[in-house]
């Protein structure tokens, strides 16, 4: 029997994403390094390999020992600041070994391949919600360091015959039971604004009040991540259907500002919460809401959990009983 390759698997969203597919009877294999990610996180019958993604080698004979036929991929540095001050690291990491990743799916014959994506290929955006025909042009080089992939793919299904997905997340938050985000920095606004609500921190900073929206914040569009590993799965379908594959949206179609991810989290942990009006970030938009119409149409996929105060409570209940996150080894 054939199984699952999830490059990744123990970070936030490839670990949703492995215990998904294992409750649904499939045979997984996670490959992480450990740079990042948890192996508290990663189901426990799970095959767990240590290993960077960039090990063309051992991707090829971890597909050929364990018959893989379809690769996930989560493995990427995904913080915008630190693209901005260590380029290098995201174009080496994100580009550069994945390429070597998929040499060596296709060294294994390996046909079918999802890889995470980002709102961020789209920079400014010129209409809201913006769709996948939505011009790409990143404004940093985590968000170029996808789009390179996203093109290679594109060749790579010409020339070899390696079939793909490309989901372009928008704002992944909340949590599991029992798993959610640990990130060291954190840099997300949900785990944030929790850390001041359990006095890991004085304040949350609101930067800029006089953006063109509803209360002068900025506006994003927030998905629970396991909506992005029901979507992934729906993907794995897609292409087993014989698709050639194609780019998805994943987002709720809704946004939400950040003084109401602050009042929503405020109500949630009956904690005041107290916020920090600074300056403006610089290449921040003020709004970012997905179509995800393409994603409901093609793949059928309809996020089971579009709230904000659900998003919130299932995350405040993973940071409230895991306020140091997993275990460190």
């Amino acid at each position: 029997m054939s199984a699952i390759l999830v490059v990744g698997g123990a970070g936030y969203i490839g670990s949703s994403t492995a215990r998904f597919l294992n409750k649904k009877g499939f045979d997984v294999v996670v490959l992480d390094n450990f740079s990042k990610g948890h192996p508290e996180s990663v189901p426990e019958n799970a095959v767990l390999v240590e290993g960077d993604l960039g090990n063309r080698e051992l991707v090829g004979s971890l597909c050929s020992e364990h018959r893989i036929q379809t690769a996930l991929h989560f493995a990427a540095f995904t913080e915008v600041g630190e693209s901005v001050a260590k380029p290098e690291q995201y174009f080496d990491n994100n580009s550069f070994k994945t390429k070597n990743l998929l040499d060596g799916l296709v060294d294994a014959d390996v046909n079918q391949f999802i890889f995470s994506s980002t709102a961020a290929v789209y920079g400014e955006p010129v209409e809201i919600p913006i769709n996948e025909g939505h011009h790409r042009s990143p404004t940093n080089p985590y968000g170029w360091s996808k789009l390179f992939v996203e093109e290679i793919l594109a060749s790579y299904r010409n020339a070899y015959g390696l079939r793909s997905v490309c989901l372009r997340y928008f704002n992944a938050a909340g949590a599991e039971e029992g798993h959610g985000e640990d990130h060291k920095p954190e840099a997300h606004l949900i785990p944030l604004v929790l850390q001041v609500a359990l006095r890991k921190r004085d304040s949350i900073s609101i930067f800029g009040t006089d953006w063109d929206t509803p209360d002068g914040t900025c506006v994003r569009d927030y998905i629970h991540v396991s909506d992005l590993a029901m979507a992934h799965f729906q993907a794995m379908e897609l292409l087993e259907s014989g698709s050639a594959g194609g780019i998805f949206n994943l987002g709720n179609g809704e946004g939400y500002s950040v003084r109401e991810v602050i009042e929503a989290s405020r109500e949630i942990s009956g904690h005041p919460i107290p916020a920090e009006e600074t300056d403006r970030r610089p290449g921040d938009p003020a709004r970012l809401i997905a179509s995800n119409k393409k994603a409901k149409e093609v793949l059928g996929w309809t996020p089971s959990r579009p709230g904000l105060h659900e998003i919130i409570q299932t995350a405040w209940e993973w940071h409230r009983t895991h306020p140091e996150g997993y275990p460190r080894q």
